[in-house]
């Protein structure tokens, strides 16, 4: 007899067990629903104040843009410089190796 009572104590847990989470899912699933609902509601609400979720319109800014002169040419990038043209730094140098003078 007391290895019946040990089965329907562990059948009773599990099913316990199982039930909680069921229902865990069960209230998940209804959280995610209203939180579906409130951004839809939101959403809404934004549109019909004039704002489009979608919309690409760029955002004001209170910083000024300076307008170029038309007389100056614009700048172009200087050529890249290669190995050769510009002098040795530290970090070009392998471990160990001595400065050339």
């Amino acid at each position: 007899m007391p290895e019946e009572k040990r089965t329907d104590d562990v059948d009773k847990l599990l099913t316990e067990e199982k039930s909680l989470e069921e229902r865990k899912k069960a209230l998940v699933e209804d959280l995610l629903r209203q939180r579906e609902a409130a951004l839809k509601s939101f959403d809404e609400k934004l549109a019909q104040l004039g704002y489009h979720a979608n919309s690409t319109k760029s955002k004001r800014s209170h910083h000024k843009r300076a307008a170029k002169p038309a007389s100056q040419p614009e700048k172009t990038a200087p050529p890249a410089e290669t190995r050769s043209q510009r002098p040795v730094r530290p970090s070009d140098r392998t471990r160990g190796q001595e400065p050339s003078r």
